[in-house]
């Protein structure tokens, strides 16, 4: 009873602090804009100033809501992967789908001159490139699934995944080095990752994939706190072992694959944020750690957009940097400051 007090109080404070980021996030930024107009301007009033009202709503709030989305959507991603193959070290890119998101980006930037007939038209838009490195992402993660459809050992599981990582590592590579210093130089921006630059459009087809990788999520909440106590003990448990793994997977792939395809691949979030958020509420119950690392992801993905974006300048940092930057510090200290850690 007094732990669901705790929890519910924790969730009260973690959801002021999304709150507290969400505007933090959105007053600053390089145009300084006063906080009352950016008030007024969020509960629909309108400024005399039209730029401000654009900057804010067309750019400002799109950017934070995909920030939350994305943030969340690695952490809980993270967590589905480091549970399912019960190792502490195990990430989105794991199964290769953020790597196979690469390389479809990869190829749609840097070969694009190979399909000339088939890509010359817009091929830098943004849409087509999401499109690349959303086919690249399911691509792997069909591979995933008929492997896992023949391979029972979650462990064989895992380093399959990292193989497949390596191989789209390694064609990316090839690429790079036949390409030219344009081209390359446009395929390292993507990899720095931004969560700038969608559309109000990209960012509700963005949510509703995301949404739908919560809810796979959430369904496998009983199969996950059964794989913590290892196969066996979830089998009796009466676990559909192969099912879940599809459903898990699934989800992973969906939440890793989109954010990737969107926003770039972004590290560290993934692996970092589930560890943490078991850290700070003490407890392995995947009731309570599904909702806290998609709160947690979504604030430390806020917080380092707004660091991101050096408020009062044009410059823009990568937002893969600032998030090991920032974030392995905490981490580090949570450690040390717990002493061991719960997993």
């Amino acid at each position: 009873m007094n732990g669901k007090k705790t929890y519910g109080l924790s969730f009260v404070i973690l959801i002021i602090v999304l709150l507290l980021s969400i505007g933090l996030n959105v007053s600053f930024g390089s145009v300084s804009i006063p906080f009352q107009e950016t008030l007024a301007l969020l509960f629909g009033n309108t400024s005399e100033n039209t730029n401000w009202g654009y900057i804010i709503l067309e750019y400002r709030v799109p950017k934070a809501f995909t920030a939350m989305l994305v943030g969340g959507a690695l952490a809980l991603s993270g967590l589905l992967m480091q549970t399912l193959f019960r190792n502490p070290l195990a990430g989105p890119f794991v199964l290769g789908i953020s790597s196979g998101a690469s390389l479809g980006a990869a190829l749609w930037i840097m070969g694009a001159s190979w399909f000339s007939g088939v890509v010359t038209y817009g091929w830098a838009n943004d849409v087509s490139l999401a499109l690349a490195a959303s086919i690249g992402s399911f691509l792997v993660l069909a591979a995933v699934m008929l492997v896992a459809a023949r391979v029972k050992d979650t462990m064989a599981l895992l380093i399959i995944g990292l193989m497949f990582g390596s191989i789209t590592g390694a064609v990316v590579g090839v690429l790079s080095y036949f390409t030219n210093a344009e081209k390359l130089q446009q395929y390292i921006y993507w990899s720095f990752g931004s969560v700038g630059n969608l559309s109000w459009n990209q960012l509700f087809l963005l949510a509703g994939i995301v949404v739908l990788g919560v809810v796979l999520s959430v369904l496998s909440i009983k199969a996950l706190n059964a794989y913590l106590l290892g196969e066996n003990y979830a089998r009796s448990l009466g676990v559909h072992l192969k099912k879940s793994r599809y459903i898990i997977i699934i989800a992973t792939g969906l939440l890793a694959g989109s954010v990737t395809a969107f926003a770039g691949p972004i590290a560290f979030v993934g692996l970092a944020v589930p560890h943490l958020t078991r850290q700070l509420f003490r407890t392995t119950d995947h009731r309570i750690l599904v909702p806290a690392v998609l709160l947690y992801g979504a604030i430390l993905m806020l917080l380092c957009d707004t660091v991101a974006q050096l408020p009062g300048s044009a410059r823009v940092l990568p937002i893969n940097a600032i998030t090991s930057i920032l974030g392995a510090p905490v981490v580090i200290w949570l450690l040390i400051r717990k002493k061991r850690m719960l997993f």
